[in-house]
């Protein structure tokens, strides 16, 4: 697919969470969900996941690019160990705390 990630922001109120919960579409079909948090223009990242089937299409670079040109500050927090080469590629800066940090050139 190499059309643009839809993310679908869940409504908080219906989620019983503080968290942001979104759907990762491409076209009809979903890809994935996310937890995040929404505070302003920065936006942390608690989970990204993208399903089994679709894992190895670039839908996570994809989601994460969209995400860039959204927002100022996005955080993403408690990264695994095996997706900080992930972060890396797109940016992020390892803050040495588990959490990695991209900042808009922008700001």
């Amino acid at each position: 697919m190499s059309e643009k990630p839809t993310i679908q922001v869940l409504e908080q109120s219906k989620q019983q969470s503080k968290y942001n919960w979104m759907n990762i579409n491409y076209g009809s079909t979903r890809v994935g969900k996310l937890r995040s948090l929404i505070v302003g223009r920065t936006l942390t990242i608690y989970s990204i996941n993208i399903f089994p089937e679709f894992e190895r299409h670039g839908y996570a670079k994809k989601v994460i690019k969209t995400f860039q040109t959204r927002f100022d500050i996005i955080i993403a927090d408690r990264v695994r160990y095996t997706a900080k080469e992930f972060w890396e590629k797109m940016d992020f800066i390892d803050k040495k705390d588990g959490t990695y940090i991209w900042k808009s050139r922008r700001e």
